[in-house]
């Protein structure tokens, strides 16, 4: 690691985090359950006011269903917590919020459990990639590629596709898929063939009561919204010029969660849609802690406070980072002398 790199990335005895995390890793069911009828239920009511208003304005469906889609991220951060086991205390708790949630935002619940937890344990480690993250490649790795893995991999970080295609790709398809998933047990492979199944079950139901049309034209958009606004949160977590990577016999996990997963500070009305997981590097630093309490966490003590933080201005900026220069420690274009920069 150069002199700069260890100025940036300082290490954090770990009683020290330890103990600023350990009060608000318990959760609080009344704030649980309020969160689950906040997200939830307007959700629904969107939705069929979508349904509703195709009748009158395809242009005012169109507004329910981008509304109901920030919802579903919403929603989806709900998931999230119940797969750490961290949005009620009880197991089946989690396991039955999870697996509920988990059919409405089109995600098998046992399994991104699992590659969830594998990115958490790898989450900067150069020698661990390729599970539940974002493909990243260092220079070197990138330029020994021929010309066509290249293409590839510029096609793979293509904004378009990035935040456009791949993210519907990903959530219609290959989540359907269980040879695409990293499952490691029968149950995480049958938990995405029984969320399929109840997605199919949906379908049809919807086919025969709304019309098959009808169910498209409301949650296709809504997917559109939801996995495009999904995909960019989790990829401005950690793809950003000053992020950490490290190779396995210097990895330090608590330097990692902290500097290898962003502080995105968002305004009040987004931060509250996407369920306060601005505030990842601590949630990476205790995944234990569920969404409602990050903020009162990261206010309660200055270690939380040094990351600088990403705005959604300067957020810009991860749009054209590419790969992971090991020399200056740091995310940028595809050529050592290109640095990543907002273009207007």
């Amino acid at each position: 690691m150069t002199a700069d790199a260890a100025e940036r990335f300082p290490r954090i005895e770990t009683a020290i985090w330890r103990r600023a995390v350990a009060p608000f890793q318990k959760s609080d069911l009344r704030l649980s359950l309020w969160q689950l009828v906040n997200s939830v239920c307007p959700f629904f009511v969107l939705w069929y006011l979508a349904y509703v208003s195709l009748g009158v304005s395809y242009l005012l469906t169109l507004a329910f269903a981008a509304l109901a889609g920030m919802f579903a991220v919403r929603i989806f951060i709900i998931f999230h917590d119940a797969c750490h086991g961290s949005f009620f205390k009880a197991r089946w708790a989690n396991d039955l919020t999870g697996l509920l949630t988990g059919i409405v935002v089109f995600t098998p619940y046992y399994n991104w459990r699992q590659t969830h937890a594998i990115h958490h344990a790898t989450s900067g480690d150069l020698d661990r990639r390729g599970v539940g993250d974002i493909w990243t490649l260092t220079i070197e790795e990138y330029e020994k590629l021929p010309r066509w893995q290249q293409l590839g991999y510029r096609i793979y970080r293509n904004p378009i596709v990035m935040f456009g295609i791949g993210p519907i790709v990903d959530f219609v398809i290959i989540q359907r898929l269980p040879a695409s998933h990293a499952a490691a047990t029968p149950r995480e492979k049958q938990s995405v063939h029984l969320t399929s199944l109840a997605l199919l079950a949906i379908v049809i139901a919807m086919s025969f009561t709304i019309g098959f049309w009808s169910y498209v034209a409301v949650q296709l958009p809504v997917l559109l919204v939801a996995t495009t606004m999904g995909v960019w949160l989790f990829y401005v977590q950690h793809q950003y010029e000053n992020t950490y990577w490290e190779h396995h016999e210097n990895w330090d996990f608590a330097q990692a969660s902290l500097y290898g997963s962003s502080y995105y500070k968002l305004p009040r009305i987004l931060q509250w849609f996407s369920g306060n997981i601005g505030f990842h590097h601590i949630h990476h630093l205790s995944p234990r802690i569920p969404n409602y309490k990050l903020e009162d966490c990261y206010r309660s003590d200055e270690l939380f406070q040094r990351v600088e933080p990403l705005t959604l201005k300067t957020s810009l900026k991860s749009l054209f980072v590419r790969v992971w220069d090991e020399d200056r420690h740091k995310m940028i274009g595809y050529h050592k002398t290109e640095e990543p920069q907002a273009r207007s």
